[in-house]
């Protein structure tokens, strides 16, 4: 039996987190002995910000540069992950080359220390070259909204 628990340290134990986790704990057979890897997991409310920022900059982008990204989110978000270097090459057979690919953001293969990594470049690249007639404090403050 395989599970993925997210667990909350206190004094008392370890707690599930989430509803879903306490329901996959009721599993366990009371007397049974586990084994478990303990894994730190990353801040689910700064992964929730970083994606804030993103919607607050494309929904302050014009129609001209929506459009150009096809009017999905998606495609800008991945393309200013690329923009800041957090990418990988894949071979693309048709074109016979390798393309830049958007590294996955998961929780299962990213760090917290990654993601913070991520976060700072991505945010510069936003400011570099979409929002470049926004300041960073209007841009903060808007992002209160989201």
């Amino acid at each position: 039996m395989l599970m993925d628990l997210k667990l909350h340290n206190t004094i008392y134990g370890l707690i599930p987190v989430y509803d879903e986790d306490y329901d996959e704990k009721l599993k366990l057979k009371l007397g049974e002995t586990y084994t478990a890897k303990i894994k730190l997991t990353r801040n689910l409310a700064f992964h929730r910000k970083y994606f804030a920022m993103l919607r607050c900059a494309w929904d302050l982008q014009s129609e001209a540069v929506q459009n150009h990204f096809r009017n999905n989110f998606t495609q800008f978000r991945k393309t200013v992950q690329i923009a800041a270097g957090i990418s990988e090459p894949v071979y693309v057979i048709s074109r016979k080359e390798f393309v830049e690919q958007a590294k996955s953001i998961s929780f299962e293969s990213m760090s917290e220390e990654e993601f913070i990594d991520l976060y700072k470049s991505v945010k510069n690249v936003l400011f570099d070259v979409f929002l470049k007639n926004v300041s960073e404090s209007d841009f903060m403050h808007m992002l209160t909204n989201y």
